[in-house]
């Protein structure tokens, strides 16, 4: 029910500024947001390290309107980069980037997209740790897809998310559960038409089950990113179904949800990457946070009217 006001939500300039200036909101989406800087960020993903977790790291920043603006963003990546390789955290720290954010929005935006995201995947091989292509909204598709290509030439470990709610999506698995592949499967975040995407929850569970079987028996590595507890038992039982063993596929979840579970899979010896998201701009991903599970709400909803 509240689904689609609060996607509304996220693009209000308005209800940010409210949000961003209230100080009893400051503490809720400190649950979601790993930190505001480079160095809070370090410190949250040393703790995720020393709890048996993996990380990757989002340097928020989707409303990127000129060149400059994207070349900052792609040099912050470049700095934690660095940091990762000289806190050797390696492989464990991954960083995810969304297009817009360095640029596919602009004139030319492929083109300068292509570049800083090269300048980026350049910045973690020398680091010893790979990135991951975020899905945004159904249009940007096409676009992100073939950037992935591009860059595998080179970087043949790049990987790629792919959004379960769209209806394209069964067949782009397909085309992408080749060897080397890494995809990142989820439900979806945006809001996006019926002509594209499936409305009905029911309808969305149904083809994030089939896409995760197309991904489970092909031959990439699939990254299975749900807070589901039917998905992630799905999930086991497909990797077991299709011979793999936990080194041949990860699961993974956002900072500040379900916490308990991702530390109890860790434990049980499954590979588990928490999604931390940092930095100034992070309105957007947090109102998205809230509009995926009404728990979320409820939980932010009940902070601000509870004293402490």
């Amino acid at each position: 029910m509240f689904r689609a006001p609060l996607l509304m939500a996220a693009r209000s300039t308005r209800l940010r500024e409210l949000v961003e200036r209230s100080r009893l909101s400051r503490p809720v989406v400190a649950r979601f947001i790993a930190g505001r800087n480079r160095d809070e960020v370090l410190r949250s993903t040393e703790l995720m390290l020393k709890g048996g977790l993996l990380v990757s790291l989002d340097h928020l920043g989707e409303d990127t309107t000129n060149a400059a603006q994207a070349g900052q963003l792609t040099a912050s990546y470049v700095d934690i980069l660095d940091a990762i390789s000289e806190c050797g955290f390696g492989a464990q720290a991954e960083v995810s980037i969304k297009l817009s954010a360095i640029g596919l929005a602009l004139p030319h935006g492929a083109t300068i997209a292509m570049r800083n995201t090269g300048i980026v995947c350049a910045a973690a091989q020398r680091a010893g740790t790979t990135v991951t292509i975020d899905a945004e909204d159904h249009a940007t598709t096409d676009a992100g897809l073939e950037l992935v290509r591009e860059l595998r030439v080179e970087f043949p470990w790049v990987g790629t998310v792919l959004q379960a709610y769209l209806r394209r999506t069964e067949e782009d698995c397909r085309a992408l559960a080749d060897a080397g592949s890494r995809v990142r499967l989820c439900k979806g975040a945006y809001r996006e038409p019926a002509s594209v995407a499936f409305q009905d929850k029911g309808e969305v569970s149904a083809s994030y089950r089939r896409c995760l079987d197309v991904l489970m028996g092909g031959a990439g590595y699939p990254m299975v990113a749900t807070h589901d507890p039917a998905m992630i038992t799905h999930a086991l039982l497909a990797a077991t179904r299709n011979g793999r063993g936990v080194d041949d596929y990860e699961l993974q979840m956002l900072y500040g949800i379900r916490v308990d579970e991702q530390r109890r899979l860790a434990d049980a010896g499954q590979h588990v990457r928490v999604y931390l998201a940092y930095g100034d701009e992070w309105y957007g991903y947090f109102m998205r946070r809230l509009a995926e599970r009404p728990a979320n709400l409820r939980f932010f909803l009940r902070a601000l009217v509870t004293p402490g």
